[in-house]
Formats: C-alpha cells, structure tokens, sequence
C-alpha cells in the first residue's frame, strides 16, 4: 500500500499500524481492503479537473456520477461511457507509417537503407509504405486504458462486462505500453468524436496503477497530487478566461535580482505584448482559523510584483473565506489579494468564479 505513494504505514507497539497520509488524495484497493483519501473536491470534480487542464474543451457533463458514487466508480464509467460514444460511429482507422523488407514494392522504396544493408542484392526491398488500419495512437491509448481499469479488483459486474466488451471491439490494436513512451496523437477533424474518451484515458494512464502484491492479493491505486492538479487546473482555467485579450504563461521565468539572480516561477502570468499585467499563484491550502493563511505566500507574491513591476498580485486558494479587501505592504505600492474558490461547489461554478477572478485582476491591474 506504501507503494501507491497515497499513505505513509507505520507499525506501532501494540501490534497496530498507524495510516497516515501523504498529500496526495485517490484511492487504493488491496484485496478486501480500501483506503480512500478525500479531497475537498467530489471524485466526479476531481476527474473533471484532470481532464479539463489537458483540454479545457472537456465538459463537466462528460463526466459519469451518481450519488454515492466513490472514486474507481466514477472513473470506471465515466472511461466506459465516454469510449462507448467515440466507437458509437465505429472503431477510427487511421494511416500508419510502416517500414518493412517486401520482395514487392509498396509504396517507396528506402534507398539509402537498401545500399546499406544489401548492396548488389536486388531482393528484398527495403519500403516505406503507409498502412490504413485500426492500430492508430489513439485506440492504442484507449485500449491500455481500458485493460489497466480491468485490473481493478472488485469493479462491478456490470461495469466489468462493458469494458470487456469494448477491449473486444478493439481487437487487432496494440494497447500502448504504460511503462515506454506514450504514442501521441494531435486533435484533428477526423479523431474530433474521440477526444474525451482519449482525455479520460489520459487521465487513467497518467495516475492509475497496478501492482501484484503478495499471494493472490493485487494492488490498484488511482493517486494524484492535488496541489498540481489546482495548480494544472486553475492556470488552466485563468488562461481561458484571458482568452483574446493577450498572452497567458504559465510557470512565467522572472528574476528577483539584477543581473539573473534569484529565478522565479509565478503559476500564471498575463501579458499584453511583452508588458506583465497580472500575476497569479495557486494554492492548494487550508486556511488556519487563527491566523487566516500562511504568511510566506504574501511573501512569495510581493516578490512576483517586485520583480514585474505590478502594483497588484492574486493569491488563488482552493478554500476558505479570504476577504474581498487586499493585503496593503506597508511603504510600497504593492496589494496582494487572496482569492478563495470553492471546490466543493459544481465544476461550472468553479469556472465561474475564475471568470469573476479574472475580470477582477483586470479591473486592479490595468488602467481604466
């Protein structure tokens, strides 16, 4: 279970283990054994979140969850639902680029690789043909996707039944191989109907695993780092909403000391031209009921601004109840806002409070 990377287990004296986790949220199954760690985000935002920072075209509706639902449920039939409506028009072909020895020609001949390696010999050939075919990128990722929520022990029935299915329909595919480099695939016209089952299928390979532990037992673990996840997430979402008015950066190098002393990365920085007018950082923490949240980070942003000469910086956190008025640093010009989403409202919702963030931040950065 330590494995996963979800909880630090620990022995104690009276024969007990202590669990504890690690800051990362998911769920683990170890044979009749689950171990969930919650995050302040339902496991059907959660999922959203994911696949929304790879593509922010994904919807919350693609999402598949009911009441009750836990995170492998929500995750098992939201990859099902979403590959069922992407194969509803049949299984995509694609053209693939071979290289083969043919005693035929097919397409091209590879000359400099004939001459290398038979010279004077006529046959075989040395070609590079392109083949049509469903063994494409994209059914290779979605089809090692489905097989790694196969081994997922304990998975309903029903749920079971479907994937099997649609591994079946995929016969003739090479499911992508998890542990080498993942086959890439671009978003184009005609793969259009596949994009969100391939963003799920995504999101499945990139924090899904399975081990074999000991005996018969297996272990499943889907964890993920929430702090990267709101940070992936809402630089995301703030560069949506920027959209048409300028640039948006992400991970933005800046340097606090002259002459390229002390590096800086803010989470998003907006520019118009090559002129900053807005910084943001991400935040995935609780707010202390003493003291409200943690001293450094207005530290952290009064150096973003120093060093982009702003007067204005926007602490984004995941929750609590940060004030609308800002932070004023005594003998600068400089005010920090901390800004509270609710994760634990609808994804639709969430957006829209980062909408309300950003024209906001327009509002304080720039002049009217």
């Amino acid at each position: 279970m330590q494995a996963s990377g979800l909880v630090d287990v620990r022995p104690e004296r009276d024969g007990r283990w202590r669990i504890a986790a690690r800051g990362r949220v998911g769920s683990v199954v170890v044979g009749e054994l689950d171990v969930m760690v919650s995050s302040k985000a339902s496991p059907a935002s959660l999922l959203f979140y994911l696949a929304y920072a790879k593509d922010p075209g994904f919807r919350p509706e693609e999402v598949s969850a009911h009441a009750g639902d836990d995170l492998w449920a929500t995750v098992a039939e939201t990859l099902i639902r979403t590959c069922e409506q992407a194969m509803r028009g049949g299984v995509l072909q694609g053209y693939r680029t071979e290289d083969d020895s043919l005693h035929v020609v097919r397409g091209r001949i590879r000359v400099s690789d004939q001459l290398a390696r038979r010279p004077g010999i006529p046959l075989p050939l040395e070609v590079r043909f392109d083949e049509y075919t469903v063994d494409i990128a994209e059914n290779q990722i979605i089809r090692a996707a489905i097989r790694q929520m196969l081994r997922v022990p304990r998975l309903r029935d029903q749920a079971r039944r479907r994937l099997s299915h649609l591994d079946g329909r995929l016969d003739g595919v090479t499911p992508a191989v998890i542990r080498r480099r993942r086959p890439t695939w671009l978003p184009t016209r005609l793969n259009r109907r596949y994009a969100p089952a391939l963003r799920v299928a995504e999101v499945v390979l990139d924090n899904q695993s399975s081990i074999a532990g000991s005996g018969r037992a297996t272990l499943a673990a889907f964890v993920v780092n929430m702090a990267t996840v709101f940070e992936d997430f809402v630089s995301t979402a703030i560069r949506e909403a920027f959209r048409g008015q300028g640039t948006t950066r992400a991970q933005y190098k800046v340097h606090l000391g002259e002459g390229s002393k002390v590096p800086m990365k803010p989470d998003v920085v907006q520019l118009r031209g090559n002129q900053p007018v807005a910084v943001f950082d991400a935040k995935y923490k609780l707010e202390d009921p003493k003291g409200g949240y943690p001293n450094a980070d207005v530290y952290q942003m009064l150096a973003y601004c120093t060093a982009l000469q702003l007067p204005t910086g926007w602490l984004v956190y995941a929750v609590g109840d940060a004030g609308k008025e800002p932070i004023r640093v005594a003998h600068t010009d400089v005010q920090v806002f901390q800004y509270a989403l609710d994760l634990r409202d609808h994804p639709v919702a969430v957006l829209a409070q980062i909408r309300e963030l950003v024209s906001s931040a327009i509002g304080t950065a720039l002049p009217k």
